[in-house]
């Protein structure tokens, strides 16, 4: 350890102790037995949202759209549909809107990673996902993990918002001394060259030179499966655990069935144990038959450089490209279909 994380890690520990704040040693100490108790870092792969830099705000970047999508070019899209709907509804301005449209139409056409519109930046930003295992595999939520003031297990209930949105990308933050030591442990992180191939271990260990510095992100949680060669994951990343518990639910109980195009019998066993399920309350791992999931724990982190966050990386793969999703809309506000 060099002497300036020395020092940081030690500016840490000297702020809890000035707060003194019980909730966050109760957190602190939660962390630090879920690093033995699951003390590996199972790699889950690359996501991708929106960043904006905005000067009415301020310097930093923050969050605009979370970062959860699975490729860049779901991300470029959710980018397009902001800036379509903040001209058609947000604005009378017609210099605004036009140049919103301006941008709306590169998006349109072209995967860039960065448009400007009205002053302000808007960029595709690139996470790494990342869960906690250990000898009784993937690390689940812990007690201090926060939970809705509501719990309600009813499908149409909306999730709790993403943490991610508005959350400033200031890599000098750090929530204490466990995270501190966990910016430390992952500041040199590349992909291994066993697991992944040789363009996406280069990118990656460009990153670490182009884009040092590190921002932990809000921490999620999602639905596994243990699987014959580990766990997998079955679904969004939700804000909460009983986010992904509700998820769980509603999967087991109707979802899967339309999804998978179960059986009567099958919808019927899968029905059953979604109520079983749910009259445990809190429970974090379920097995229906011989399938076992586990609620767990995932968190994120994201690289910074001079210029900011770190946009999608050449190794990235995108299933698709650019296409136009929404109506034309005139600077005047007039809707056309073409």
């Amino acid at each position: 350890m060099n002497d300036n994380w020395q020092q940081r890690i030690q500016a840490l520990h000297e702020e809890l102790i000035r707060r003194d704040d019980p909730a966050a040693w109760v957190r602190e100490a939660d962390a630090v037995e879920a690093s033995l108790r699951y003390p590996h870092l199972a790699l889950r792969g690359p996501v991708f949202g929106i960043a904006v830099q905005d000067p009415a705000e301020g310097p930093e970047w923050r969050v605009l759209k979370p970062v959860v999508d699975g490729m860049p070019q779901v991300a470029r899209d959710g980018l397009q549909s902001h800036l379509f709907f903040t001209a058609k509804d947000d604005t009378a301005d017609r210099a605004v809107r036009r140049e919103l449209l301006a941008a709306v139409a590169v998006l349109e056409r072209d995967p860039v990673n960065e448009v400007v519109a009205c002053g302000v930046r808007y960029r595709v930003v690139r996470g790494d996902e990342f869960g906690r295992a250990g000898e009784d595999g993937i690390e689940p939520p812990r007690p201090t993990d926060p939970e809705p003031v509501e719990r309600t297990w009813e499908r149409k209930t909306r999730d709790t918002p993403s943490p991610d949105v508005g959350f400033v990308l200031d890599p000098d933050h750090t929530a204490g001394p466990a995270a501190g030591a966990l910016k430390l442990g992952l500041r040199d992180f590349a992909y291994p060259g066993s697991r992944f191939p040789a363009d996406m271990c280069a990118d990656s260990e460009r990153a670490v030179d182009t884009h040092p510095e590190l921002v932990l992100l809000p921490t999620g949680f999602g639905l596994a499966e243990r699987g014959e060669h580990g766990w997998r994951p079955r679904g969004a990343l939700m804000p909460t655990p009983h986010d992904a518990r509700r998820m769980f639910y509603s999967g087991m109980s109707e979802t899967w069935a339309l999804l998978y195009e179960f059986d009567d019998a099958k919808k019927a066993k899968y029905a059953k144990a979604a109520e079983e399920y749910r009259a445990l309350e809190r429970a974090d791992e379920f097995r229906v038959g011989d399938r076992l999931f586990r609620i767990c724990r995932v968190e994120r982190m994201l690289r910074t450089g001079p210029d900011g966050p770190e946009p999608p990386r050449t190794s990235d793969v995108d299933d698709y490209g650019p296409m136009k999703m929404h109506p034309t809309l005139n600077e005047d506000g007039t809707l056309t279909h073409e």
